[in-house]
């Protein structure tokens, strides 16, 4: 077992007693470490399968792990989520603590925030998502409703919409109280109940230490203090306790996970034993290369363990950089580039794009469309649990059952799936639509695979597959390019990526507008970058989509270097839809205020320093807000998709008098300029805005 190890992975699996903790960069077998680290422990008799616990935080990454350990022959070790591990013991201790079943689980929070936030007078549907967002901050940092304003200022975190931090206090409030009354729990108690078990009866937290001996943590830089407070009350005065982690990788801290239980382990547990793991098994050495580039100038307490990757790959191509007029010669530009790729011999679902936020995939989904490129738009909700999916889970399996297969697997399938009107041609619209027809594909693309492995194979071999796929969830790889912002990419890796929409104010988002926050947002695009195993693209585009002057991410400095322009060395090309350069590259943008260069992205869209006064008219500010809630709530849309505060603090310090001046401010394209141009006009000129009469009021 030990000879399938690199020196320092055989270095985790020796580490058996007291603390361990392991830093492990991006693509250098961590996973291959810790489960190697069970079952030598196991096998050697010196860690109980029984009395041992492995944390993940996906139910994908779980079923991986207990799948890795039967293949290396060991069963029986518990590998669960934090919330599965709790479940099953608050399931097992409340009869006997509080009497009684366990309360239901709230499937999603939205059922209660929105008529919640409708009883306090709030008609904006698209707060729910983020009030609910900030309701799992809230409890996953332990604060309650009564101190959520102030706690929430600490944090710098922004309410979302025309809330204050005290609306959302209440409503807080208000979501707890309407909860207990109809009995249910939401997933966030589920460990704030176990907690409270755990930490009030002495008797059921002796019990739960002795069942559990030996505890193995992995991405423990994504750990909140709620968990980590379990996790202390499992582990108790020992210290049987192996973490592993990288704090290059913590993007998730806007949740309330922080590094600092990973920075800190070694202050906590002096005599620890550290492992650092830095050979990458996964990228090219000129992908790694670039990816040690990007981390290179980091700041703030997670550059303190930054992790050198060395690579172990043959060379590969060079990292390209390429620069765009506008989005759509981007898109179209990238579609050509996949397009050549799958041609060569790239299978389609080992390419990704990935993008900043959803709200940039539009132009990519229409790019690879015009080429008859499949493409799926991969989300964060569970495959298995997606209802088309379980539908057709059931019929294929009641199939099976009943013997109706006829043919070959695939065309059986194919006729199952064509009763819940499924049919190989993709559906013309996006959105849902589009979602449930890619989910259906990914299942006839499986059972393609294995008609092609075993062309005996039948409908019972397809249910035995889709049963243990759902037990370890691991979804059915789709057939077709993935698009993906890079927190749903987290954890993935494909042959050839493209991170694209590298713009300022945009990847960084303009509201990293600390350094903390920045420096999230450059591990963010180290994220990003370390996917790739073979082709690294990079692009932007100077504009939308036509109009206006964006500059490009700082990170691309960064990455390829501060003087690179298109068409110079160093990997960077002239994409085909760029302009022709004729002068020396754009410097930075200055703060309208006092002149000095503006960092972030909210700042250059605001056009001045976070430090310095607004210069805005904050009366024509507050309708210009009262104006885009009243449309965001037409569209069915959160109001920052109107335009952001940024973009209207903008317009309300510039006073732009025409469409020139207007579509000269940053977030205000073609589209929104055809979209708004003329109510936001009306508003600056002191006028009411007229509501569109080709739209529901």
């Amino acid at each position: 077992m030990l000879d399938a190890l690199d020196p320092e992975q055989r270095e985790v699996a020796l580490a058996l007693s007291g603390p361990v903790v392991v830093l492990a960069g991006a693509g250098t077998g961590k996973t291959r470490a810790i489960t190697h680290r069970i079952a030598y422990a196991v096998l050697t008799g010196q860690h109980d399968p029984r009395r041992t616990l492995a944390v993940t935080f996906t139910a994908r990454a779980a079923g991986e792990m207990r799948q890795r350990l039967a293949e290396l022959g060991v069963e029986g070790v518990q590998a669960r989520t934090f919330h599965s591990a709790a479940l099953r013991q608050l399931r097992y201790f409340w009869p006997r603590v509080v009497g009684g079943p366990v309360p239901d689980i709230l499937p999603s929070k939205a059922k209660i925030v929105g008529p919640v936030l409708r009883r306090a007078g709030f008609t904006d549907s698209s707060l729910a998502r983020d009030v609910a967002a900030e309701i799992e901050w809230a409890k996953s940092s332990q604060v309650v409703a009564s101190d959520y304003a102030a706690e929430a200022l600490t944090a710098r975190r922004e309410p979302p919409g025309i809330l204050t931090r005290d609306n959302v206090a209440e409503l807080y409030a208000a979501y707890d109280d309407a909860k207990t009354e109809q009995g249910l729990i939401d997933f966030e108690d589920v460990l704030l109940l176990t907690v409270g078990i755990l930490d009030t009866r002495p008797d059921v937290a002796d019990e739960v230490r002795t069942a559990y001996r030996s505890f193995t943590v992995d991405e423990y830089q994504d750990v909140n203090p709620l968990q980590q407070r379990l996790l202390d009350l499992w582990v108790g005065e020992r210290d049987d306790l192996c973490v592993v982690g990288d704090a290059s990788q913590t993007i998730y801290t806007f949740t309330g996970a922080s590094s600092s239980y990973l920075v800190g382990f070694r202050a906590r547990y002096p005599h620890a034993t550290e492992v650092k793991l830095v050979r990458s098994y996964r990228s090219t050495p000129q992908v790694v290369a670039l990816a040690n580039r990007v981390l290179a100038s980091s700041t703030g307490p997670e550059a303190r363990l930054r992790l050198e990757l060395r690579a172990t790959r043959p060379d590969g191509p060079e990292p390209r950089v390429r620069t765009f007029d506008d989005e759509p010669g981007e898109a179209a530009s990238v579609a050509k580039q996949i397009q050549t790729l799958v041609a060569a011999g790239t299978p389609a679902r080992e390419i990704a794009v990935l993008y900043r936020t959803n709200a940039q995939s539009e132009v990519f989904e229409e790019a690879l469309g015009e080429l008859g490129t499949p493409y799926v738009l991969r989300g964060e909700s569970a495959f298995f649990e997606r209802g088309e999916v379980r539908e057709a889970v059931t019929r294929i399996r009641g199939a099976a059952r009943s013997g109706e297969q006829s043919g070959e697997l695939g065309e059986s399938v194919r006729s199952v799936l064509s009763s819940m009107n499924w049919s190989p041609e993709p559906p013309s619209g996006t959105g849902a639509v589009r979602d449930r027809w890619e989910n259906l594909l990914r299942l006839v693309s499986l059972a393609d695979d294995l008609e092609r492995a075993n062309p005996q194979a039948t409908l019972a071999d397809l249910v035995a597959d889709l049963d243990v796929r759902a037990a370890t969830q691991s979804a059915p790889a789709a057939e077709g390019v993935t698009l993906a912002t890079v927190h749903a990419a987290k954890g993935l890796e494909w042959d050839a990526v493209f991170v694209v929409g590298l713009v300022a104010g945009t990847f960084p988002i303009q509201y990293a507008d600390t350094p903390a926050r920045l420096e999230e947002e450059r591990r963010l695009f180290y994220v990003a970058c370390t996917r790739a195993r073979t082709h690294l693209g990079l692009s932007w585009s100077r504009s939308r989509t036509g109009r206006g002057r964006r500059d490009r991410s700082p990170f691309l400095d960064a990455a390829v270097g501060a003087d690179a322009t298109a068409g110079e060395a160093g990997g960077v090309v002239r994409g085909s839809g760029s302009r022709t350069e004729q002068g020396r590259r754009r410097g930075p943008a200055t703060c309208r205020v006092c002149g000095s260069a503006l960092v972030t992205g909210a700042e250059s869209a605001r056009g001045r320093c976070r430090t310095c006064p607004a210069a805005y008219d904050e009366a024509l500010l507050e309708r210009l807000k009262a104006w885009r809630l009243e449309e965001a709530g037409r569209r069915s849309v959160p109001a920052y998709v109107v335009l952001t505060d940024a973009t209207l603090e903008t317009i309300a310090t510039d006073l732009p008098t025409d469409t020139k001046s207007l579509v000269a401010i940053p977030g205000i394209g073609a589209r929104k300029l055809e979209a708004y141009a003329e109510p936001v006009l009306a508003i600056v000129r002191g006028e009411d805005p007229v509501v569109p009469v080709d739209e529901p009021a």
